[in-house]
């Protein structure tokens, strides 16, 4: 059985859902060396470091791996390095990337030098690994238009060719989801779960400007205003710094409020997710988006903006330009639509980890990789 090592500087939310799927789902010896999910600069400047400190607990004999998988809050390029000196390293281990995000993207608050130099990590991991693997076109596509963007800036170094030498190395490969909790939670009694008398919002997203809850929150103001009912479920992890917008929808919505606030087990996730009706993302950065997939499997109609991931997941049905959140909400409000279980099935089965295995074990166990 081929061993693998799993390096995870942040071992939380999304990351930490996919690695659990994998083990499960992908046939291996695995050893999982893993921080918590908090300070993810510090993760991206000094895991490497510690990784290595790491192993050199090991037995040497234990430190010969075939596969090693990182995720992108690895600085690819520093562990390689280190690696070479360390005893008993297995030096045609491959190593592999999951890009669950690029940081060439992401929307910071504040546009900085230090923002640049995150995403000049992820350049730098994405040439040091052997293959890289991103969970969506539009995740690799963004990543690749950005680094191009970024070799023209230097008139003395336009000979650069690293766009193409990802792009030859990388595949996409959807997160595998495990809807287990969510399926489970569809019944009550052997009779399916009832609804709420008035339609139910859901939002089950982190609690970060990100995914621009400050949007959400004034479309359901407006509704509001209007008298047009509507039940409301917010889930989402919160820190320390979280939006403002927060805590006043949790006074303005007082009346709608069914749920506010983290969901402590699977399982409590899962029953809120089955109240709702219709599943919300406002998100100005989204990669992927398991939240509105778990949604959507527990019956919920997705609505999306017409941007980022989603024209490549999801119909132009599901999706809203610019502007029409409001009013595409009042629409469903007054015309509530009811996913069937077909169509469920067919939007989100397609992810499941028993689809997606076959795709992993070629990615971390093959020697050659099909071009994208």
């Amino acid at each position: 059985m081929k061993r693998v090592l799993i390096l995870e500087p942040y071992f939380g939310g999304s990351h930490k859902l996919f690695l659990r799927g994998l083990q499960k789902t992908v046939a291996a010896d695995y050893t999982l060396l893993a921080l918590p999910a908090r300070k993810w600069k510090l993760r991206m400047h000094l895991s490497a470091f510690w990784f290595v400190q790491e192993l050199e607990k090991l037995a040497v004999e234990k430190r010969r791996f075939d596969t090693v998988l990182c995720s992108t809050f690895v600085d690819v390029a520093v562990l390689r390095s280190l690696l070479c000196s360390l005893a008993g390293w297995n030096q045609n281990a491959g190593i592999h990337t999951y890009f669950h995000e690029n940081q060439f993207i992401y929307p910071h608050q504040v546009q900085s030098e230090d923002s640049r130099q995150f995403a000049a990590i992820n350049l730098n991991t994405a040439m040091a690994s052997d293959s890289c693997g991103f969970n969506s076109h539009y995740n690799l596509e963004t990543f690749l238009g950005a680094i191009q963007a970024l070799l023209k800036k230097p008139a003395d170094m336009k000979s650069l060719n690293c766009v193409k030498t990802i792009r030859s190395k990388s595949v996409v490969l959807y997160p595998g989801m495990d809807y287990s909790s969510v399926d489970a939670a569809a019944f009550v009694k052997g009779k399916r779960r009832a609804r709420s008398s008035s339609p139910v919002i859901v939002w089950n997203h982190r609690w970060e400007h990100d995914k621009n809850p400050e949007l959400f929150f004034e479309a359901l103001y407006e509704l509001q205003k209007k008298g047009i009912a509507f039940r409301l479920v917010v889930l989402g992890q919160s820190f320390a710094n979280r939006p403002l917008c927060f805590e006043e929808a949790e006074k303005r919505l007082a009346e709608e409020i069914l749920h506010f606030g983290y969901a402590e087990t699977r399982a409590d996730y899962a029953n809120l997710l089955h109240q709702g009706d219709v599943v919300v993302s406002t998100a100005r950065h989204e990669f992927f988006g398991i939240s509105i997939l778990e949604g959507i499997r527990a019956g919920c109609y997705p609505l999306l903006p017409a941007d980022l991931s989603y024209p490549e997941l999801y119909g132009e049905e599901y999706l809203y330009a610019p502007g029409t959140l409001a009013r595409r909400l009042e629409e469903y409000l007054q015309h509530p639509v009811k996913l069937e279980e077909q169509l469920i099935y067919d939007l989100t089965e397609q992810f499941e980890w028993k689809q997606c295995k076959y795709q992993y074990e070629e990615w971390l166990f093959a020697e050659q990789l099909e071009k994208v």
